[in-house]
């Protein structure tokens, strides 16, 4: 029998044109049920009720989907609970994909449901991220981090790992549009610029999100922001 977090992703998935299969929203459902078995032994997350996992767990980390393509090899930094990339892995399998973490916990964590989940093709390491500096620089083209830290951290820290006219995606919660001043004199600095940002509200009420997009191009370094869209979720 369906769990209530497989019906709301299932549904909240499809009304941002994601169509899962039924093996995708069990591993969803499985997903959620190690995180909580887990969660009362080890602090992973403060978000254990089913409804709070699917909308700001799973669909949140689902509207990356539309910006990664089957070419892209992409790093999650401080992944926690394996947030973002797990569900993305779910629904993406095709994709390479690295996740770093520097709490051993979290990183045990997401390796017991890649094997729970027989997931392929993601490495989860135990690392800081500049650890990465020398042995993955320039290795990915997609580079995301959800909640992880302010901006022009994230920027500074990622963009060593970067590949050429790669993309660096922050996951921020509203209000962090503060952060972007910072984070643009960083970028500027190392080649990248801040390209956009897309604010998004989530299902049920549950919050408002923002997307912010860092290019590396050959794009002026001193144009900024070039803008805040606004959508729901499900328009994502």
């Amino acid at each position: 029998m369906r769990s209530i977090i497989g019906d709301i992703v299932e549904q909240e998935a499809l009304l941002m044109g994601v169509s899962l299969s039924t093996g995708e929203i069990d591993s969803f459902e499985r997903y959620a049920v190690e995180l909580k078995k887990w969660n009362s032994k080890v602090n992973l997350t403060a978000i254990i009720k089913d409804k709070e996992i699917a909308i700001k767990h799973f669909i949140d980390s689902l509207t990356l989907a539309p910006y990664i393509t089957v070419s892209d090899r992409l790093l999650d930094i401080g992944s926690g609970a394996g947030l973002p990339i797990i569900p993305l892995k779910i629904i993406k399998p095709e994709i390479a994909m690295v996740s770093v973490d520097a709490v051993a916990k979290k990183i045990h964590f997401q390796r017991h449901v890649i094997r729970t989940l027989n997931l392929h093709n993601i490495e989860a390491i135990h690392a800081r991220i500049e650890d990465l500096h020398n042995t993955h620089r320039g290795s990915f083209n997609i580079i995301t981090s959800r909640a992880f830290t302010r901006l022009d951290r994230f920027i500074s820290l990622a963009a060593p790992l970067l590949a050429e006219n790669g993309l660096l995606i922050a996951m921020k919660g509203y209000g962090s549009e503060g952060e972007v001043a910072a984070g643009d004199e960083i970028a500027n600095a190392g080649g990248l610029w801040v390209a956009s940002s897309r604010r998004y509200t989530l299902p049920l009420g549950m919050g408002e999100r923002v997307l912010t997009f860092i290019k590396q191009s050959k794009a002026p370094c001193n144009k900024g922001l070039r803008g805040v869209a606004s959508k729901t979720a499900s328009e994502a």
